[in-house]
């Protein structure tokens, strides 16, 4: 089994060979790459631009390695947002249907807060598990944006 070795981070860079939906009511995405693992140190303070290459084309790729400290407090800080989010989705949704199942006179209209907290509701569904999941995933590493040919082309974070 590899040891990670400290001050370093793995990245897989990953080339897109096939992008295809299928399906009309169900639709199924299949997505085939070719990739290639990379270790990348980080550098001893703020930010650092590295270049890695494309296993399939050779293109050269532009990534920003950040500290080990800074990706553990970004990582930890998208984690807080993600159970903020659903705790305001939580309040939301009590509020929504508290409000919502009362009968009111005839004349009188729901509170104005009512529809902000619709909106709350819909967004932190959303909001909640997409911070949840970067926050696991971040390892501070980012692909710098690319011109088109090179935009095939995908820095993930490799687990093991």
């Amino acid at each position: 089994m590899n040891r990670p070795i400290p001050g370093t981070v793995e990245v897989s860079v990953r080339h897109i060979l096939s992008d295809r939906t299928t399906g009309f009511l169900t639709r199924t995405r299949t997505i085939t790459w070719k990739d290639n693992i990379y270790r990348v140190r980080r550098p001893a303070a703020g930010k650092e631009s590295v270049e890695l290459t494309c296993p399939v084309c050779d293109a050269s790729l532009l990534a920003e390695v950040r500290t080990q400290s800074r990706t553990r407090r970004t990582g930890v800080a998208l984690l807080i947002l993600a159970a903020v989010s659903v705790a305001v989705f939580l309040a939301a949704l009590g509020y929504v249907i508290h409000e919502g199942g009362r009968t009111l006179p005839e004349g009188q209209s729901l509170p104005t807060l009512f529809p902000v907290s619709v909106v709350s509701v819909f967004v932190t569904f959303v909001a909640a598990p997409v911070l949840f999941l970067r926050g696991r995933r971040y390892n501070g590493v980012t692909l710098l944006d690319a011109p088109k040919p090179r935009r095939l082309h995908g820095i993930m974070p490799v687990r093991r």
